[in-house]
């Protein structure tokens, strides 16, 4: 029987369990998949350790690439042996899993099983963050924290590409030559920087126009006193911790800002938008728009290793899990 990494508990990396499970024949619209590549993200720890809720026994993962082996019935796009990714629903660390085909997409020429699965979530979710949550513009200049992260390593050369002015935060020295390389005109490294003052300093008093964070808690209340007036503050992640207790009445306070907490799923629900993503980031791969940076790998069964070293920030770029 193929095997998967599950959770009977919510908790910390000891509740991840290596499995054996039954995996059925796929249904209407399904499609068994056999799992090549998976990829490791922060979302995974969240339903890890309950911060996003999840039937129990779960098995984790939202992020992988393979090879189809069969289809279920009304399955039209796809064939037996063709290379495909998704980024949703759970269930990616497994050697086996059944997906709906409307959350597949298929693999181009010129990318390999292992980017696919470090992208699709992290490159998507990029994609939205640039492209739609706010349309970032040549001369923008933009903060994004964690710049030398998995999201970080895709968005800041992406965003330079398009012409902004990046400033990236990173937690160590170490750190900072990996943003300086993933495009950042300038790189605050927060162990023993003060961002905000920083950031006023680059932007001589004016402040940016949009803040990406995904450190969340640690970087919120700086991450609010770093934007202009009518900024826009994009929390679109909480890998230090949730934000609790957000007073609006602040966002006027300090200058009629905006605040949204986006998720790739809004902007990927319709299949039509799935596939526009995927391919706008499967192109920017082939253009060499960014660099797949895939700086970990670990075998699946060695999942637990991987959130910690994950949670430890001792990961940069990308990881992948290989069954």
């Amino acid at each position: 029987m193929p095997h998967a990494i599950r959770i009977h508990e919510t908790g910390g990396p000891e509740q991840m369990r290596w499995e054996e499970v039954a995996v059925g024949a796929p249904g209407a619209g399904e499609v068994l998949v056999r799992n090549t590549a998976i990829g490791l993200n922060y979302i995974d720890v969240y339903f890890r350790n309950g911060l996003y809720p999840a039937p129990l026994p779960a098995t984790l993962g939202q992020e992988g690439a393979g090879i189809v082996e069969a289809l279920g019935p009304k399955v039209e796009d796809f064939k037996v042996g063709d290379r495909v990714a998704y980024a949703q629903p759970l269930g990616a660390y497994a050697e086996l899993c059944l997906r709906p085909a409307a959350r597949l997409v298929k693999i181009p020429q010129g990318v390999t099983e292992q980017q696919a699965a470090a992208i699709m979530l992290k490159g998507m979710t990029a994609w939205y963050l640039l492209k739609r949550t706010y349309k970032v513009r040549a001369g923008d200049t933009i903060l994004v924290h964690a710049a030398a992260g998995g999201v970080g390593a895709i968005l800041c050369p992406w965003a330079k590409h398009l012409g902004a002015t990046v400033i990236g935060t990173v937690s160590s020295d170490a750190k900072a030559a990996i943003a300086k390389k993933a495009g950042c005109r300038h790189v605050i490294v927060t162990a023993h920087e003060n961002f905000v003052e920083r950031v006023r300093a680059i932007t001589k008093g004016k402040g940016v126009p949009v803040v990406y964070d995904g450190v969340g808690k640690d970087t919120f209340m700086g991450s609010i006193d770093c934007l202009a007036p009518l900024g826009l503050m994009v929390s679109f992640g909480n890998a230090s911790g949730p934000v609790t207790q957000f007073n609006p009445l602040l966002l006027s306070q300090k200058g009629s800002l905006y605040l949204t907490r986006p998720t790739l799923f809004h902007y990927t629900a319709e299949r039509a938008q799935l596939v526009k993503a995927a391919q706008d980031v499967f192109s920017a791969v082939k253009k060499k728009v960014f660099k797949v940076s895939i700086n970990q790998t670990y075998p699946l069964r060695e999942a637990a290793q991987a959130h910690r070293d994950l949670e430890a920030r001792r990961t940069t770029g990308s990881t992948v899990l290989l069954p």
